[in-house]
């Protein structure tokens, strides 16, 4: 018997058990348009990043969360970067449901932070997840 794979989301956002994350809020990267998607990993280390680079006030966070409808690869990552997928990450046009918040989740050093987002700066609007 096959598990269901676990999914993670990483944001600033304050949420809890049985809350939807939805699409239509400001895109965290390029021009910043609400987007049309939200985002999901399988991998804690990608949702890590999502929390630490995330917009906005309070702290990042990690959080489990089930998709309530069809996902797909992220195409921004998996076409562009990372051909194959090994990031396991995905986004969906449906909501995700919270499931739990993961506690004691490890952030990178502030050197590889300031250098990610860097990178991310050095993007531009091309950086925009809306534009596929």
């Amino acid at each position: 018997m096959l598990e269901a794979p676990i999914y993670y989301h990483g944001t600033r956002a304050d949420l809890r058990p049985g809350d939807a994350i939805v699409p239509g809020h400001p895109s965290n990267f390029g021009t910043r348009r609400p987007s049309r998607y939200v985002y999901l990993s399988a991998r804690l280390e990608s949702a890590i990043w999502g929390a630490e680079l995330a917009v906005g006030e309070g702290p990042g966070r990690v959080y489990i969360v089930a998709p309530t409808g069809p996902i797909e690869d992220d195409p921004n990552l998996t076409d562009r970067k990372y051909p194959g997928n090994p990031t396991r990450s995905y986004r969906t046009a449906q909501p995700l449901r919270v499931l739990a918040e993961v506690h004691g989740w490890i952030g990178h050093p502030p050197e590889q932070l300031e250098r990610m987002r860097a990178f991310v700066a050095s993007l531009g609007p091309k950086a925009d997840p809306e534009e596929d």
